[in-house]
């Protein structure tokens, strides 16, 4: 059957428009369905300590799906929450070091949560330049307003408090997920105490890389378990499964909290997600060498990398970030990598917030010397 005309036109014809002018700039993407057995090395994913596919984590999901079944079957606040999720949220926040846990279906859901939870209408939020987006979106959707303070810089930070007489909250990641620098957690904590403000950190690439035994990046700093700080993570990086978690004082981070839309209105975690973070905590806690090992990876792949001229940025967690001349030879970068059996991160406009094309690649804590060699050469050798 004939569609009819539309009367005023084609309404989604700027989709097309739009989709030339990224084409031409070098900046489409394309999904890349990956087999379930691939032998490419892979420097491109975020599972840091290389717990995706243990056995003891793959088993801790398979039990909680056999035990709860395949689904949640609804939100936290109905039927989702299991005596599963309730056991990830205690060992979550012991290990952390806070008070209390909250799980929800991922990380970018719990970064939502977070800032629109934590500032409601007549509060300043101050945010990082180089944020990621998640907490660009709750920022957004949070009732405050925003003021974006200079990347890392705890002065423009303390300049920005000072505008405001009423509630505030400073918004950081702790590790930047373009580059892999660290935040300086520890003066901004000071600036916002100086000022009456809360700290919120997204430590979702400091959990299992940072602080001791990969505590987390607030661990490292002294600011865990502070009254004043509120941390978010993610359960899909180094404990290689999905979801995430709000921690904090209870009264910010547990179940004594007001939950907000994205705790509210979505299903809760699958139980096998929880169940392989379960499993992975649990595994850090009695291998806490696999957090200094994915430290010591990225050094290594930062100084091959550096040593054969290329400009690379020291890592502070366990991401390299390797600069690129422009967009497309990014990609063709990229391209050339995986021909020869390396896969790699390919980091472009809009995705940088400074405009500048990179390869990122993710250190493991189960890369070999030799591996770490051999990736280090291929991606020299295919350089622009």
């Amino acid at each position: 059957m004939d569609t009819p005309a539309h009367p005023h036109g084609d309404p989604f014809a700027r989709l097309d428009e739009q989709a030339e002018v990224r084409r031409a700039a070098g900046l489409v993407r394309t999904l890349r369905p990956r087999p379930a057995d691939s032998p490419l090395l892979d420097l491109a994913s975020n599972d840091y300590l290389g717990l995706t596919r243990h056995p003891e984590i793959v088993e801790g999901a398979a039990a909680a799906a056999r035990t709860w079944g395949a689904g949640a079957t609804g939100s936290r606040l109905v039927t989702g929450s299991t005596e599963l999720h309730a056991e990830l949220e205690r060992e979550l926040a012991e290990f952390c070091g806070f008070e209390a846990a909250l799980v929800l279906s991922s990380g970018y859901a719990a970064n939502l949560a977070a800032v629109t939870a934590l500032a409601p209408h007549g509060t300043l939020i101050v945010s990082d330049a180089g944020n990621h987006a998640s907490l660009i979106d709750g920022c957004r959707l949070a009732r405050g307003t925003t003021a974006v303070a200079a990347h890392n810089d705890p002065e423009a930070v303390r300049k920005a408090l000072g505008t405001h007489h009423g509630p505030a909250l400073a918004v950081t990641d702790s590790v930047f997920s373009v580059d892999g620098d660290r935040a300086p957690l520890a003066e901004l904590a000071a600036v916002c105490r100086g000022s009456g403000a809360g700290l919120l950190l997204d430590d979702a690439h400091g959990l299992g890389v940072l602080g001791d035994g990969g505590q987390g990046a607030a661990y490292a700093a002294g600011l865990a378990g502070a009254p004043d700080v509120v941390a978010t993570v993610t359960l899909s990086k180094s404990l290689g499964s999905q979801g995430g978690a709000v921690l904090g004082p209870a009264r910010a981070s547990g179940p004594r909290w007001t939950p907000p839309r994205p705790f509210i209105s979505a299903t809760a975690p699958a139980p096998a997600a929880a169940g392989g973070a379960l499993a992975a905590l649990r595994l850090l806690r009695r291998e806490p060498a696999r957090a200094a090992r994915a430290r010591v990876v990225a050094t290594a792949l930062h100084a091959g990398l550096t040593r054969a001229g290329l400009e690379a940025v020291r890592p502070d967690a366990a991401v390299v970030s390797v600069r690129a001349p422009s967009p497309d030879e990014a990609v063709a970068w990229a391209a050339d990598c995986r021909a020869e059996g390396l896969v790699v991160g390919c980091f472009r406009p809009p995705s940088v917030p400074d405009g500048i094309s990179r390869l990122r690649l993710t250190a493991r804590a189960d890369l070999t010397d030799a591996r770490i060699t051999d990736a280090v050469r291929t991606i020299v050798r295919t350089a622009p």
